[in-house]
Parts: C-alpha cells; sequence; structure tokens
C-alpha cells in the first residue's frame, strides 16, 4: 500500500553502515519488503521479520535476497548478538510505553557489540499528533488496539541513553498510499550499542 519506493532514510542508512562496515542487517517490521529490498540490492545481507502473514509472504516474492521470519518484535526468534546494524523504520512507535521498551531491548538484543541501531519514528511534529483518542501522554488510538506514539527529540534521546548517540535528528518523508500523497515528520536516530561490561 505504500508503493515500491523506499524510504529516504533506508537510503542514508545504507551509506552509514557501509562507512562503518556493517554487513549482516536486521529489518524488524519489514513489511512487504520495500525497504528490505533496497539494503539487499546494496549488497547486504538482510533478515527481516514482519508479524503479517500476507506481508511476508510479499517480500518473499519482491525481495527473495532476503530472509524474512514471520514473528513479533517484541519477541524475535533470532539468536542475540548476530547482526552488524539495524535499521527499524516507523515501528517503535507503534506500542504503548512497556512494549516501546521491550521492543527496544529485542533489537539491542540483537545487534552485536560496537553496532549500529538507526530507528525512524513519528514526531510529535507529525500532522495527525493529537486526532484521535489519548490513552497515555502522546499516545493515541484511531480504533481500539492500534496505538500510535509520537516522540519528541528530548523523549527519543532519552530512549537511547544507554547508548553512543552518534546522529539524530528530524526529517521528511514522502509517502503516497491510502490517504493520497503526504509527507510524515519524522524524527531518526543513530545509535552504537556500547560493549558489554
Amino acid at each position: 500500500m505504500w508503493g515500491t519506493a523506499p524510504s529516504p532514510t533506508a537510503e542514508h542508512a545504507i551509506g552509514i553502515f557501509r562507512k562503518n562496515g556493517a554487513r549482516k542487517i536486521l529489518v524488524p517490521g519489514s513489511g512487504y519488503g520495500r525497504n528490505t529490498r533496497i539494503f539487499s540490492e546494496a549488497g547486504f545481507e538482510v533478515t527481516g521479520i514482519e508479524i503479517s502473514d500476507t506481508a511476508c509472504e510479499m517480500a518473499r516474492d519482491y525481495d527473495p535476497q532476503s530472509n524474512i521470519y514471520n514473528g513479533s518484535v517484541l519477541d524475535m526468534p533470532l539468536a542475540p548478538g548476530q547482526y552488524d546494524a539495524i535499521y527499524c523504520y516507523n515501528v517503535l512507535h507503534l506500542f504503548r510505553e512497556k512494549e516501546r521498551e521491550l521492543c527496544l531491548q529485542q533489537c539491542t538484543d540483537r545487534v552485536k557489540d560496537n553496532g549500529l541501531l538507526y530507528f525512524t519514528v513519528f514526531s510529535d511534529r507529525e500532522p495527525s499528533f493529537g486526532r484521535y483518542q489519548e490513552v497515555e501522554k502522546n499516545t493515541f488510538e484511531s480504533r481500539p488496539g492500534r496505538p500510535v506514539h509520537y516522540f519528541t527529540e528530548a523523549e527519543l534521546l532519552d530512549y537511547f541513553k544507554g547508548f553512543d548517540i552518534i546522529e539524530s535528528g528530524i526529517t521528511e518523508d514522502p509517502e503516497n498510499h491510502s490517504e493520497g500523497p503526504h509527507t510524515h515528520v519524522l524524527l531518526y536516530i543513530l545509535a552504537r550499542k556500547r560493549l558489554s561490561e
């Protein structure tokens, strides 16, 4: 539904991952492959994990070079410490607070020491901020069981306080799907996992 063009943030991440010598990439919430394919075509060894059966089937057709697992980002059936980098596009904001923390922990466990984590999330500057029923601070549900959290820059930095933050900022991400052409206002963060003590 989002077309086949990858997010511009995926292209940004590719340059950073290459510069840092990353080879094995994990993409949590990999969807139907529009953001995994650009990594696999760039020569990375890519693993995606996606909860939707249908999206997994589509991804295996659209991006046959990537390894796609059907499962939840909250309980990933993947060995710890095996990935050089993680690219997590617009997933972390899809949960309430405790699950957001669990999602980040699951990702942290899967990346190697000194590995990179590149996350994008909805910001509080997103046009849809505040439109629906608020269920937690800055978390709104357009329908029951479908939360969307809108991060402030300070909050996102606080989530990654246990990492070495390399870069963070705000970016506009154009999309054209069921709502027609529109632009999301995202926060992104690039962080490095510290060595285990």
